[in-house]
């Protein structure tokens, strides 16, 4: 299997046991190795008492994305520290897209940026996380 064929089937396995996301709505979209994509429709349900998408949501959204990608290398890993800034609100209606990219990864360390935007392609947050790997594979690859 490529690299990029593993990075999805972690991805995908990952969304089948990862209940909370499909709690609030938060959907896969795509992956490869460094790289995951995520998308939220911002509704009622996780809306905040201004009637935009509440900043806890935006955050999960995010903290996703960063979570499948860093784990995109078939190892288990660990957020060691997440870090969010607001831009715009998420607008009632609204599909937000996070998207992550791998910037560094290093013996068991990686740092990934996440980019959360709304459909006109306006930034609504940045967020950069910290991973730590720990024993294990998500699945068993063939060397």
């Amino acid at each position: 299997m490529s690299p990029d064929t593993i990075a999805r089937k972690v991805a995908q396995l990952m969304q089948t046991k990862d209940a909370s996301i499909r709690s609030v709505g938060i959907t896969y979209d795509d992956s490869g190795v460094g790289w995951a994509r995520m998308k939220m429709l911002v509704s009622e349900k996780n809306a905040n008492t201004q009637g935009f998408c509440h900043g806890g949501f935006i955050f999960t959204l995010a903290d996703s994305a960063f979570g499948y990608a860093a784990n995109s290398h078939n190892q288990r890993t660990v957020t060691a520290s997440a870090d969010i800034i607001y831009l715009l609100p998420g607008v009632m209606g609204d599909v937000l897209t996070a998207e992550a990219v791998e910037q560094s990864r290093s013996g068991r360390s990686g740092i990934y940026d996440v980019t959360v935007t709304n459909p006109q392609g306006e930034q609504v947050a940045l967020f950069r996380g910290v991973a730590r790997t720990a024993k294990g594979e998500h699945i068993e690859t063939l060397a």
